[in-house]
């Protein structure tokens, strides 16, 4: 089994569809800090969702246009990072996650998105990896500011979400300075 230790008792493993009972468990705990900026934990409500989601994203690494990746810490599933979009022809992706209310504050978003960001534009060659959030998840933002992107510029009201039209901010990282970054190798 692939798993990549990100420190304190915490690994990134893919999220596949033979998962989709731990998964839905885990939203179900997850589900209201997630819901609160992003429609993904409305996703995942009974198993055959979960198992949706996770087979969406399965096909999405077959076609090489995304990818789903779980937070384990201490063995169980706590969060995760993906692509949403993975578009290698033009060498852009986007990189999101979500997380528990229990774990959050230990940098393990920021830490597993460091290992995205790198297999990305090292193993894949992507020249710009990008950061979607709306400007009210100050969480989210302070990771795009720890992984040192720069804030590209925000679509104004560019979608509703629970009846308010929501601001995205748009972050991204270049290869050549994500390459040159403090601590790089």
């Amino acid at each position: 089994m692939f798993a990549i230790s990100l420190g304190d008792g915490a690994e990134l493993r893919p999220l596949e569809p033979w998962r989709a009972e731990e998964f839905l468990t885990h939203m179900d705990r997850a589900r209201d800090l997630v819901d609160e900026h992003i429609r993904f934990a409305q996703l995942v409500t009974d198993p055959a969702s979960a198992r949706a989601v996770l087979t969406s994203y399965a096909e999405k690494q077959a076609a090489d246009s995304g990818r789903i990746y779980g937070i384990w810490l201490d063995s169980t599933l706590v969060g995760g990072v993906l692509f949403p979009m993975f578009d290698a022809a033009n060498g852009t992706c986007e990189v999101g996650c979500w997380l528990e209310p229990a774990v959050t504050g230990r940098g393990l978003v920021t830490r597993a998105a460091r290992v995205l960001i790198d297999w990305a534009v090292e193993e894949r060659g992507m020249h710009r990896v990008e950061w979607h959030v709306s400007s009210a998840n100050t969480p989210s933002v302070r990771v795009a500011q720890r992984l040192g992107m720069t804030r590209d510029g925000v679509l104004r009201q560019s979608y509703p979400y629970r009846g308010v039209r929501q601001n995205t901010e748009i972050w991204s990282v270049l290869a050549p300075e994500w390459r040159q970054r403090p601590g790089a190798e």
